[in-house]
């Protein structure tokens, strides 16, 4: 028998063979790969540069004959690139995303913050960097790590720590197994992050005859797979047998779209939730059973609760040390863990039952056999957290109030300024410095997927491309990019990208003249807040003179943005809603009172371990060390 084969680039194929792959879940099917971002250089002008406008304005099959096989978006920063995509991806709910590709050597290099950022928060992205010449024919090449003990070694190399799969393709024909290695790794709910196909640079541009089923439509289901029966006899059991239980939601209860799932199961059960930075908004803010975050950033409700609970349901989290506090949140001595995860790894963590299955899928068969059972809490339970969550609420209050309009605001009354103006359409995305704490004990979640904070990584610089991402994801929606100016002097490069595509993103730009979390943390533990404030030095080696003369607005306007400026509370909800209604790109931005006499946020309600000094002369770090042994001897080991 006779296959046909059409021949085509290295670089040719994988592109025409990546706008063939789909995935579907639950009856929808979509495009796994919506399109790539680039940077050309040398290392990928010639193979995936030349492949990429081959088939930018090629129709495809079936849809509007304009529609591009694979769309392409000009990046600025390689990292950035990541971010934007990754940003996509968590929009789609991880059944598509986008691929990134760079040049040789630093382009390449730069992949690896992003990389670790979509690995970690299990986020799949596609990483094409180009890599030396496979053939060697001169050595070493321009941007080439040269490693006296191994030949076959590139920079592209600091890739496979932070990828899920990573391969280097040396021959045309490699290509085959590896690109189909690459997309089960991408559509597997527990195995996917950053996938990496290295591309050496001859590789891309040579050709080949490629079998023409390569490049027939491949749909790749992502499974919902089902609690075994006796893992699922045991977790009803332990819920039966709990008194006061707490359901901790992560962010796996988004990824499986099990929020309606969760609320049923709530709602029957009449169990208290929750969430993680990943989870919130797996209920609405306003829903009976939702008691806000959990652990070191938490509301004063979920951690109380979590100090006294007997059962611990943990839905697709990975229980880190900000949602634990450090190992000391969960106090009951006879606290038992049930965590229903998709991936064995986490569902065994803290010596708890595992419930190993889909969210969506393991909490629809734990609320039907739990209401076969006629299974609810107390009472006086639900009083309890009730009344609890009504005395947070009235804090969250105290702090988005604005009694005096005219002067400048804090930065919860910052947040709620936009708390008041948003409705379930926004989106608002988050990721370092001072704001996550605040949005995880004061932000109401009006939607599913209104809150996107990634503290996974905790990565500054991610909100700006990300919010491109997902507006690419969601035209139809606001899409608030909340950035300190730590963040946004670490990369600000991708408005370019916002104003050259017509991306209509919404930039909040905080100005606080520093590292705001990072100041608070140093003067908890000694560091006496050195070398975190953006002001003059002093001539003693510190940085405590007057704030730096940094006109950031100026810089975003500089960029191609718009701005709007903002000095008082009253100016800030007028900015904001003009931003929201625009239809470009819009930053608003203001400065934001920090004086110790301003009522701000509540301070953190658990512990977190970040070591202090044992031995020092300053006093500060000598009181610090004391508290910090303190709170050292309350962790504990769940065994």
């Amino acid at each position: 028998m006779t296959t046909s084969t059409t021949r085509l680039t290295v670089a040719q194929a994988l592109v025409r063979f990546l706008a063939a792959q789909y995935t579907e879940r639950d009856g929808r099917r979509q495009r796994l790969i919506g399109a790539v971002w680039g940077i050309f250089g040398h290392g990928n002008v010639a193979g995936l540069g030349q492949a990429l406008i081959e088939y930018a304005t090629v129709p495809r099959g079936g849809t509007s004959p304009t529609a591009p096989v694979m769309p392409f978006h000009q990046g600025r920063n390689e990292q950035s690139m990541v971010h934007a995509a990754v940003g996509y991806a968590r929009q789609s709910n991880r059944l598509s995303t986008h691929a990134v590709t760079t040049s040789i050597g630093p382009g390449a290099t730069n992949l690896v913050t992003g990389a670790a950022l979509a690995t970690i928060n299990h986020l799949p992205v596609l990483l094409l960097p180009g890599d030396v010449f496979a053939t060697r024919p001169a050595d070493p090449v321009l941007q080439q790590l040269e490693v006296p003990y191994a030949g076959d070694v590139s920079v592209n190399d600091t890739l496979r720590p932070v990828s899920r799969y990573f391969d280097r393709i040396t021959r045309p024909e490699a290509l085959i197994p590896s690109a189909l290695q690459a997309m089960r790794v991408l559509t597997d709910p527990v195995e996917t992050g950053a996938v990496t196909l290295a591309l050496p640079q001859d590789v891309q541009a040579e050709a080949y005859d490629w079998p023409e089923e390569f490049f027939a439509e491949r749909v790749w289901t992502v499974r919902r797979p089902g609690a075994d029966p006796t893992e699922l006899a045991e977790a009803v059991r332990a819920v039966r047998a709990a008194r006061r239980p707490l359901v901790v939601a992560g962010g796996g209860v988004h990824h499986s779209r099990a929020e309606e799932t969760l609320a049923e199961f709530a709602e029957a059960t009449r169990i208290p939730v929750a969430s993680t930075q990943a989870g919130k908004g797996s209920l609405r803010h306003d829903h009976p059973q939702d008691v806000g975050g959990v652990g070191h950033t938490g509301s004063a409700t979920a951690d109380e609760l979590a100090r006294t609970a007997d059962l611990v349901i943990g839905v697709g989290t990975r229980y880190t040390d900000f949602t634990t506090a450090s190992g000391t949140l969960f106090e009951n001595p006879d606290v038992r863990f049930l965590n229903l995860n998709i991936a064995p790894f986490d569902g065994h963590k803290l010596a708890g039952l595992p419930l190993v299955a889909d969210a969506r899928s393991g909490l629809g068969e734990l609320t039907e056999a739990l209401v076969m059972h006629e299974h609810r809490v107390a009472d006086a339970y639900v009083t309890e957290y009730t009344e609890d969550k009504e005395r947070w609420e009235q804090r969250v209050d105290a702090c988005f109030e604005a009694d005096e309009p005219d002067v400048r605001p804090t930065q919860p009354q910052v947040l709620g300024a936009l708390d008041a103006l948003v409705d379930e359409s926004d989106i608002i995305i988050n990721a370092a410095g001072s704001l996550p704490g605040d949005l995880h004990k004061l932000w109401r979640a009006r939607s599913r997927d209104q809150y996107h904070l990634e503290y996974g990584y905790s990565c500054m610089g991610y909100e700006i491309p990300a919010a491109i991402g997902v507006k690419l994801a969601a035209p139809e929606r606001h899409v608030w990019a909340l950035v300190g100016d730590g963040t946004y002097l670490m990369m600000p490069t991708e408005i370019v990208t916002a104003v050259q595509e017509g991306i209509a993103i919404k930039i909040l730009l905080v100005q606080n003249h520093g590292y705001a979390s990072i100041g608070g943390l140093s003067e908890s533990v000694g560091g006496e807040r050195f070398g975190t404030a953006y002001r003059y030095t002093s001539g003693d080696g510190t940085f405590t003179g007057a704030p730096l003369p940094v006109d950031l607005a100026a810089n975003a306007a500089s960029l191609g943005m718009r701005v709007l400026r903002a000095k008082t509370v009253r100016d800030l909800r007028a900015a904001l809603a003009e931003a929201r209604a625009a239809d470009t790109a819009t930053c608003v931005y203001v400065e934001t009172e920090t004086s110790d006499t301003v009522s701000g946020a509540p301070p953190a309600q658990a512990w977190w371990d970040v070591p202090v000094a044992e031995t020092a002369t300053r006093s500060s770090a000598v009181k610090a060390r004391e508290l910090y042994e303190r709170h050292v001897s309350t962790r504990r080991r769940h065994l």
